[in-house]
């Protein structure tokens, strides 16, 4: 099990990914980074927990929307063992940001 350091919104993460995924589980912290990168320039975000909720929703309106896509496209077509695999993996990765949310708002809430 590889072991990463994350930085998502100027903040260090721990992660622990499959052995030969790391670059796959960088590539999508930049990706979210990014997202949150937008949603605070747009002056969005009222504070970090206000900030993180807004990006996952953000995320998660891109999945609805693909979603959406492959269903007008007649369904999914049969997925690749590397797809699912892939996709397990990225499952993983957002649940693992998931409970840091939650860890940073309950931080925050007894703050």
């Amino acid at each position: 099990m590889a072991q990463l350091t994350l930085t998502i919104n100027g903040r260090n993460y721990g992660i622990a990914c499959e052995d030969g995924q790391e670059q796959r589980v960088m590539d999508l912290a930049h990706y979210v980074d990014s997202k949150i990168k937008d949603i605070a320039r747009a002056g969005a975000g009222t504070n970090e927990s206000h900030l993180l909720v807004l990006t996952a929703l953000m995320l998660s309106d891109e999945i609805f929307d693909l979603r959406d896509q492959v269903d007008e496209q007649g369904g999914q077509t049969d997925k690749s063992e590397a797809q699912k695999h892939d996709e397990l993996i990225i499952a993983q990765a957002i649940d693992h940001l998931a409970d840091r949310i939650d860890t940073i708002a309950e931080r925050i809430k007894a703050a």
